[in-house]
């Protein structure tokens, strides 16, 4: 696939500026106000700003008291979740005393507390493809705190439906990361992760678990991105993607484009059989759309390769493929990235072939050695794998953690 470089136009400020701030205001806003670059007439744009968050749990309730803060005017906050005691270690708007609470509800308190005048929208809701758009209506600006694909991947595309930015960040253990999506002005969530992964290859944080600070991290990147966008100071995260590893305290920013040959998003899908979690045809609340995006294939073969008996795609570490390597073993390396990500780094030798023209019919060149797929860390490459398996590969593997784990062992057998 070839990319295409995103628009050149920068954005200005998304909202129009509310009425002149009030004594009161400019006093709770005074450390804000004398930065450079911002002023009276950002801080009006904020207090004009109508934001819609999607979940009010680990990201949401680090990200959301930030926006109330910094004098967002309206905040809609879309969950239907109540607060559990598992939940307090990680999402610090909520106490012991809002245990079996709406989390709309405990953070809505939250904001109260911190600005009575700000607005907040309760959205107890499950976000669809059948009410989202109607939801969007009302607000200027998207926020997806949310843990799960088919959430990702609704919001991205109901903002570009809806023609307004997308503020996105996800964590899990160690690990976050966040971006801005806007079709408008560059490259989408789509363009970034054009196939999402087979659903039993995904960790969710009750599965995998995750550090209390890298919501923090993580949300405070999201909050700021909504200021910059609303109030037009700074340089957003437009095709660009910011990761945060707390265990080594190292950030990373990874350039993206616009991909040419992407399908245009007409309408929205039922992103539950797109992403795996739901076979086509089963009882689900989503509303499924008729011939939205081309790619709902992607969901029904990580469905259909659950029910194929094909086995699951074996790990190998990234130890042992060096031991190979070091012992002159013949092996095939395969790359199902994105080229963006390869031109960054990629394990000497390895053939490029993205996800998504695999899983779209491309076959890697031929050859008799073993085949090692990998990845950024190893998600993508387990779904390559089994999709290979399924075609009739008989000896594939995938590296287990990616070009992340090998880069660590092998460090002079990566290309940079």
């Amino acid at each position: 696939m070839d990319p295409v470089s995103p628009a050149l136009t920068r954005p200005g400020p998304l909202v129009q500026p509310g009425p002149p701030l009030t004594g009161a205001q400019v006093s709770r806003f005074s450390r804000q106000l004398m930065l450079p670059g911002f002023g009276e007439l950002a801080q009006r744009r904020l207090a004009a700003a109508r934001v819609l968050v999607i979940g009010a749990g680990g990201l949401g309730s680090a990200l959301v008291p930030y926006l109330a803060g910094s004098g967002v005017g309206t905040i809609g906050l879309a969950d239907d979740d109540t607060v559990e005691l598992s939940n307090l270690h990680r999402q610090v708007s909520h106490g012991v005393a809002d245990l079996g609470r709406a989390k709309v509800d405990s953070l809505a308190d939250t904001v109260a507390a911190i600005d009575p005048s700000c607005r907040v929208i309760r959205h107890r809701d499950r976000l669809t493809s059948a009410n989202l758009l109607d939801l969007l209506a009302d607000y200027d600006l998207l926020v997806d705190g949310s843990d799960n694909f088919p959430t990702r991947y609704l919001a991205n595309d109901a903002a570009v439906l809806a023609g307004i930015p997308l503020v996105w960040g996800s964590i899990l253990r160690f690990h976050g990361q966040a971006g801005v999506s806007w079709r408008e002005f560059g490259p989408t969530y789509r363009d970034l992760f054009p196939v999402p992964p087979s659903p039993d290859e995904v960790l969710s944080c009750e599965q995998g678990g995750v550090l209390p600070s890298i919501c923090a991290l993580v949300g405070a990147l999201m909050s700021t991105e909504v200021v910059k966008i609303v109030t037009g100071v700074g340089e957003p995260l437009l095709g660009r993607v910011i990761t945060v590893d707390t265990l080594t305290g190292r950030s990373r920013e990874i350039a993206y484009e616009a991909v040419a040959d992407a399908p245009e998003i007409t309408s929205l899908i039922d992103y539950e059989v797109f992403c795996g979690v739901r076979a086509p045809g089963d009882a689900g609340d989503d509303a499924a759309a008729d011939g939205a995006v081309d790619g709902e294939g992607a969901g029904a073969d990580a469905a259909s390769a659950r029910a194929s008996g094909t086995p699951a795609p074996r790990g190998v570490t990234a130890a042992e493929v060096l031991a190979r390597v070091r012992g002159g073993e013949a092996l095939r390396l395969l790359d199902v990235r994105e080229p963006y990500e390869a031109s960054l780094r990629r394990i000497a030798g390895s053939e490029l072939l993205p996800l998504g023209d695999l899983v779209a019919g491309a076959e890697p060149e031929s050859g008799d050695a073993p085949l090692i797929v990998y990845c950024e860390q190893d998600l993508r490459s387990r779904r390559a794998a089994r999709v290979l398996l399924e075609r009739g590969h008989a000896d594939v593997v995938f590296l287990v953690g990616g070009i992340d784990r090998f880069a660590s062992v092998a460090d002079d057998l990566v290309q940079r």
